[in-house]
């Protein structure tokens, strides 16, 4: 499936994190290159943004334990976008960190439009790609994320027990995924600035530009609940299912 999108005058890069080590999964059998309806599950991730026309390039972040074959996928499939796969660091935000400063290496231009993806949300939609694109025509970071459906409990500690602290409104409440988007200079600003906090271990790229880039409005863009990040081995059954559905698309 395919979705029209205008293309823009600066290169639109796809960064596709896959250096995570899985441990809740299965650290034998990572869970980037496990099989979901017959296809490894990054394959799924490179392919849906191989299909949007408004993706110009692709660059893959990977561990040493998958790099040979992810390297593998890459070439008996000849992804066309895939510029280059990197090593990550370990961390997500050591591995955005490896992505920006290959990209800064390439010369990329300051406006271009960077959107980072987990690789193990394999069913991204083409309407969520293409929203981040265009989103980035009228602000500077934009996040894919869902209204939260649960109440969501705010909570600190008391002795040895968590306890309420507040219950926000939950219409202002949603669930983060990917992709994140920025325009390349205001995410590689965000990291230069957070580099200098020892407290820094942001758990998403969104995270850093509220951090410190508070200024920086971050644009909310349509998720889906098929954008299932596979954490867990119990994932597998559900996103087969996914598998399933998108194949018949």
């Amino acid at each position: 499936m395919r979705a029209d999108a205008p293309r823009s005058s600066a290169p639109v890069v796809a960064v596709i994190l896959a250096a995570g080590l899985g441990v809740r999964f299965d650290t034998d059998n990572p869970k980037q290159l496990f099989k979901v309806g017959g296809k490894p599950i990054v394959a799924w991730s490179i392919e849906a943004f191989e299909a949007n026309p408004g993706v110009t390039d692709i660059l893959l972040v990977v561990n040493d334990k998958v790099r040979s074959p992810i390297e593998a996928i890459v070439a008996e499939n000849a992804y066309p976008k895939v510029r280059m796969v990197i090593t990550g660091g370990a961390e997500r935000a050591d591995s955005t960190e490896a992505a920006l400063q290959t990209l800064a290496e390439a010369g990329i231009p300051s406006d271009a439009k960077v959107l980072i993806h987990d690789a193990v949300r394999p069913f991204v939609s083409q309407e969520s790609i293409t929203g981040c694109i265009e989103a980035l025509d009228g602000f500077k970071a934009v996040t894919v994320a869902v209204p939260s459906t649960d109440t969501i409990l705010y909570a600190h500690d008391l002795g040895d027990r968590k306890v309420v602290r507040d219950v926000p409104d939950r219409a202002d409440m949603f669930r983060a995924q990917t992709p994140q988007a920025f325009r390349f200079d205001t995410l590689r600003l965000a990291y230069a600035k957070a580099a200098s906090d020892p407290e820094f271990h942001p758990t998403d790229d969104t995270r850093v530009v509220v951090d410190y880039l508070p200024d920086v409005p971050v644009a909310i863009v349509a998720g889906s609940e098929t954008n299932l990040k596979i954490t867990l081995a119990s994932d597998i059954p559900i996103a087969e299912w996914m598998a399933r559905s998108f194949q018949g698309k």
